[in-house]
């Protein structure tokens, strides 16, 4: 079979999702991941767009072996050499260069005419070529762009050096059969064509991300450009998992195949979930809960007498064990971490002690402990890193009734020191995080505020995920316990944590600058 390359650009098109900023070292445990799953280029981010999306694409860059680590950039001098320089410690450094080519876009954004716009793409990536053999180079909006333009474009960036040529469709206006007929043309009429390797970057505005994929792999595309769970601007990315698996599950039809491991789909669509708050709806093809659920008795009777009546998948293929009863409070450690081990979560990186300590409490909090328990824990752990919490919840006790304003007392470790400290509020949650906020001085915008139960039953561990904005930076903190207001104020501070975080890495950055090099 054919191979199609999976171009996986969750840290950056996938992070520019509304609420799913995360911190460099959110961004390594993902990219951990991602290396595990078996991507073979991962998008790290926007080098130039700030001095975080720089040290984070260079992080990436120098921890990860297999995959090419690209950075985006634009047509600009500064764009391709920080890029450049985020890459340069990469095994298998790389760069991404776009410009858009519409119509639409040229007269309205770029204010560039059709023969500048070439000039800027051919520059960029001879620039580039200097230093790096990688060059992918995309053409913004090409879906809505004159194909015979399209034609002049493409055979100057390949003539230019480009390896990679990506035909994005920018704002998911495409349908299958005229995106897969597109590249048809473009690859009969581009000279060098099969020199280069062909790339689609797909939205899913009208819900035809994965489908145009699809019709463009059956039309020569060797690589697919997509995110875990879909994420992305407005209505999201190609979904890695969707994509993969009916490339995989339809090798009859579409006769290529990929390098991804699928058994670890499932831990990385639950693992990014965790980290970004973001929650998988329950009918998401492949990972939502009841992707591989029956309730009806027909289909119930017809997958007991044969799976393949109902299912055209195996749980297992994609990491989902249907058996979610796995471990309680009298598991000892050897099979923790054989399970966490099977569910393919990387373990490398975190305080197995601290882990295990605390699926100890939690298996002694509620009766079953799930797969998704799991996935929770660990992923706490694997985003902490080498960064230290200033703010630690040591107690919090919180009351209510009809007839008494909420209150809640809370005792907090900050900075080693332990301070107590109380508060009233419209709610529970309300007087927590006040008392939480007088303690720390810090009182920060609560944009968001969400619950769900993340495993079911009246002991279910609850999840809360809130989101915290600041001097412009916006970080979202989790928190999962058997009691939802415990798991709130965890979360609460958690974000608290990050936004710490994120003073601290500006004011290294400015002591640095003001020092000097």
């Amino acid at each position: 079979m054919d191979r199609v390359q999976i171009f996986d650009t969750t840290l950056r098109d996938g992070e520019q999702s509304p609420g799913a900023t995360m911190n460099v070292e959110e961004k390594l445990a993902i990219a951990r991941q991602l290396e595990h799953l078996g991507v073979d280029v991962i998008e790290a981010g926007f080098a130039a767009s700030s001095e975080g999306d720089f040290d984070a694409v260079r992080r990436v860059a120098e921890m990860v072996s297999r995959p090419i680590v690209l950075s985006l950039a634009r047509t600009r001098e500064q764009d391709v050499d920080r890029a450049i320089r985020a890459v340069e410690h990469a095994k298998r450094p790389g760069i991404h260069i776009f410009i858009a080519t519409s119509d639409i876009h040229l007269k309205h954004k770029l204010m560039m005419s059709r023969a500048e716009v070439i000039d800027a793409a051919v520059w960029a990536i001879s620039r580039a070529k200097r230093y790096l053999d990688y060059v992918e180079f995309s053409a913004e909006d090409a879906s809505r762009s004159d194909p015979d333009y399209l034609v002049q474009v493409f055979t100057a960036a390949i003539e230019a050096g480009a390896r990679t040529i990506n035909v994005p469709d920018t704002t998911g206006y495409a349908l299958p059969e005229e995106y897969g007929a597109l590249f048809r043309s473009l690859r009969e009429r581009v000279p060098g064509a099969d020199r280069v390797i062909w790339s689609a970057h797909c939205h899913n505005d009208l819900g035809m991300a994965v489908a145009n994929s699809l019709a463009a792999v059956q039309n020569g595309v060797r690589q697919v450009e997509c995110t875990v769970n879909g994420i992305g601007e407005r209505a999201g990315n190609t979904s890695m998992e969707e994509v993969v698996m009916a490339i995989k599950t339809r090798a009859d039809r579409i006769g290529v195949d990929t390098g991804i491991v699928t058994e670890q789909i499932y831990p990385t669509s639950r693992l990014l979930a965790q980290i970004t708050g973001i929650p998988i709806p329950i009918n998401k093809p492949i990972v939502g809960d009841n992707a591989f659920a029956h309730e009806a008795g027909i289909h119930q009777d017809g997958v007991l007498k044969n799976r393949l009546n109902y299912e055209i998948m195996r749980p297992e293929s994609v990491g989902l064990d249907s058996n979610r009863l796995v471990l309680g409070k009298h598991s000892g450690r050897h099979a923790f971490v054989a399970r966490l081990r099977e569910l393919g979560l990387e373990l490398g990186d975190i305080d197995m002690n601290r882990t295990f300590e605390r699926f100890k409490a939690l298996a002694d909090a509620k009766k079953n402990v799930y797969d998704e328990d799991l996935i929770a824990l660990v992923a706490r752990e694997s985003v902490r890193g080498d960064v230290r919490d200033r703010y630690e919840l040591v107690y919090l006790n919180v009351t209510s009734s009809s007839m008494a304003v909420p209150h809640a007392t809370v005792k907090l470790r900050i900075d080693g020191e332990e301070m107590l400290g109380h508060a009233t509020g419209d709610g529970m949650v309300d007087a927590c995080y006040r008392a939480i906020g007088d303690l720390t001085g810090q009182h920060p915008e609560l944009q968001r505020y969400a619950v769900k139960a993340i495993t079911g039953g009246t002991d279910a561990q609850g999840e809360v995920t809130c989101l915290l904005r600041e001097d412009g930076y916006t970080v979202t903190g989790q928190g999962s316990h058997t009691d939802i207001i415990q798991a709130s104020a965890l979360a609460y501070v958690n974000a608290l944590n990050k936004l710490e975080y994120r003073r601290q890495h500006r004011q290294r950055l400015q002591t640095e600058a003001e020092v000097g090099p």
